[in-house]
């Protein structure tokens, strides 16, 4: 890891919000490609998901799901579940930019791309007795539009299209179309 990246770490644990949030997106930038120092950092953001402070259980997940691509040893397969949890955090904005950033798994291959989309559907279908269950629904179909548009699968696209006819209320039902 160069000195850049390492600083943009060390920035995360600032008490100034602005250099914080430009060390977060700085990071985010630089894991939209493969990058050779996932594993430096990835334990660190593993034990992260449970960190007591909300924003930085946040960034672990969304980190980790920007780093998946560059996971060659599968390590996101063991440590999905953790990932996962975050999506459920008590604190709603927590769950949902880890929601928000969970497609991101999917590019890192087969297994990977299989295993979000099944969480997703489940999800879709067992959410309803959650708080917010529409933006919960809204932010599922959003993940398998952004994995289509970066795989092209028409079967993403047709996994989406059928849980969103799965949707009961019609207002919903055509918000969530707007998505394809």
């Amino acid at each position: 890891m160069d000195s850049t990246i390492k600083t943009y770490f060390e920035n995360l644990q600032s008490d100034d919000k602005n250099l914080q949030y430009e060390a977060f997106s700085n990071i985010i930038d630089a894991t939209k490609v493969e990058v050779d120092w996932a594993y430096e950092v990835w334990d660190q953001l593993v034990d992260d998901l449970t960190h007591p402070n909300n924003h930085q259980r946040a960034r672990a997940a969304q980190f980790l799901c920007s780093l998946a691509k560059s996971d060659p040893e599968k390590r996101m397969l063991h440590d999905f579940a953790a990932v996962w949890e975050v999506t459920k955090d008590k604190k709603f904005v927590t769950a949902r930019h880890s929601l928000q950033s969970i497609w991101k798994i999917g590019l890192a291959g087969t297994e990977q791309k299989e295993m979000v989309i099944k969480h997703l559907v489940n999800r879709f279908d067992n959410c309803t007795s959650e708080k917010n269950y529409t933006l919960i629904r809204f932010d599922i179909i959003k993940n398998l539009s952004n994995l289509y548009d970066e795989l092209k699968e028409e079967e993403i696209k047709n996994t989406a299209l059928n849980i969103i006819e799965k949707e009961e209320d019609k207002k919903y039902r055509k918000k969530y179309s707007t998505v394809f």
